[in-house]
């Protein structure tokens, strides 16, 4: 299947617009994702027709949302091939996922001298819950090292890896580096070693086919609103067979069974996680956001975003005093590109391109151990989706050299 940008931008309403007077170029999806017209009207729809809370009534209204909104859980189950819809948990996004995992599982099975492994590439939301639970537990956290090119380096890996690591949490793509990490042979050697594997699929799961059978995780976990879905609606997959030891870590609300004065119990999966009213809109919006990416078809997306970066990532390059972080080669690059200007700070630069319509990113994009670890207080950052174009790419280059002009001599 081939995909016509050109056509599929006209349906997200925001990109037709001017930003100080040009057209914007959108190039903060590593962010968040523009919103179609499809989930737009799924939010509207919600409130206009069928706004209720769900599990709970009896009446028309309140069985069309449950309806609405179990399904989407089951679309979000189809997406990424979970093994069952109970082992998907509806969450606020990838941050609140990971830290229930830090907090219930690692509260439940991690002990004194257990190590947590993770990278130095790690956004915070896959740090901090990990520095807090190995505080809590007297546990140590290791750090698998960065290659000169970019790369986690999987040698390191394997050397501490080993027979008292309880977790590894890994991004499957890097915000920063813009590289596809090898989870699943981490995965492996976690479980070689009795650990289990968390994967923060922030970064991939909106961009490529996220099968978590295939690759055997403990858990998975990204947001919506990185998806083309709405802000507040993430998930959490974890298997069963952790799920069930597990304990929740939010209570009151829909999660309970049998209230008594003194004790309680909870519901079955998954809504023994799923404490209070939800995100019942986002949640139904999310639905369809995956029925949206799933008619274009993710190889589809993943295909036609790496041959913007084919064409994009040499440009970018052959640019004097531009440095690109991460992989230099393109075919080992997703559409996340972070690189500094020689002698500008990059929140200039970000300033410099808006002016010209150009969105990106700037600063340390919550990856400040990794900026330490390349020895860079900030980057600039684009990062295209399936609606950037050729011409984004070349409107991007043009307002860096366009920036570097003006820096260097002033306004003509």
């Amino acid at each position: 299947m081939t995909l016509d940008a050109a056509k599929l931008r006209r349906e997200f309403p925001i990109l037709d617009q001017l930003v100080n007077d040009e057209p914007l170029v959108y190039l903060d999806n590593a962010a968040t994702t523009q919103k179609p017209q499809a989930v737009l009207d799924a939010l509207t729809a919600y409130y206009q027709h069928d706004n209720a809370n769900v599990h709970r009534g009896v009446h028309t209204l309140a069985e069309r949302a449950t309806h609405a909104y179990e399904g989407a859980r089951e679309k979000v189950r189809r997406f990424i091939n979970a093994k069952e819809s109970a082992e998907v948990l509806f969450t606020r996004g990838t941050t609140t996922s990971l830290n229930w995992i830090a907090k219930s599982f690692g509260d439940a099975f991690v002990e004194a001298g257990d190590e947590i492994v993770i990278s130095y590439m790690e956004h915070h939301s896959n740090i901090i819950p990990w520095q807090q639970l190995a505080a809590r537990k007297q546990a140590k956290l290791v750090y698998i090292d960065v290659t000169a090119d970019g790369f986690l380096d999987l040698e390191d890996a394997r050397r501490k890896i080993g027979p008292k690591t309880k977790i590894v949490a890994i991004a499957h793509v890097s915000n920063v580096l813009g590289v596809i990490n090898p989870v699943a042979e981490l995965t492996q050697l976690a479980h070689e070693n009795g650990g289990i594997m968390v994967i923060d699929g922030a970064q991939s799961t909106p961009h490529m086919p996220v099968d978590v059978q295939a690759l055997d995780c403990d858990f998975y976990a990204f947001s919506g609103h990185k998806m083309c879905g709405p802000t507040g609606i993430g998930v959490l997959y974890g298997k069963r067979a952790w799920l069930d030891r597990m304990e929740p870590v939010e209570f009151g609300g829909e999660m309970i069974d049998f209230v008594n004065l003194y004790d309680s119990t909870w519901k079955e999966l998954p809504w023994k996680f799923e404490a209070g009213t939800p995100n019942i809109a986002g949640g139904i919006a999310l639905g369809a956001a995956i029925d949206y990416l799933t008619a274009i078809g993710m190889q589809t997306i993943h295909e036609y975003e790496q041959s913007l970066v084919d064409y994009a990532l040499p440009k970018l390059l052959a640019i004097d005093g531009l440095t690109v972080y991460g992989p230099q080669d393109p075919a080992h690059h997703t559409g996340v590109i972070a690189f500094n200007l020689e002698g500008l700070h990059p929140h200039d630069v970000a300033t410099a391109l808006d002016m010209e319509g150009v969105a990106v990113r700037a600063g340390h994009h919550c990856a400040q151990p990794l900026l330490n670890y390349l020895k860079v207080p900030a980057t600039a950052r684009a990062s295209f989706y399936f609606y950037n174009t050729k011409e984004d790419a070349d409107r991007l280059v043009d307002a860096i050299l366009a920036t570097k002009e003006f820096f260097q001599h002033g306004p003509i």
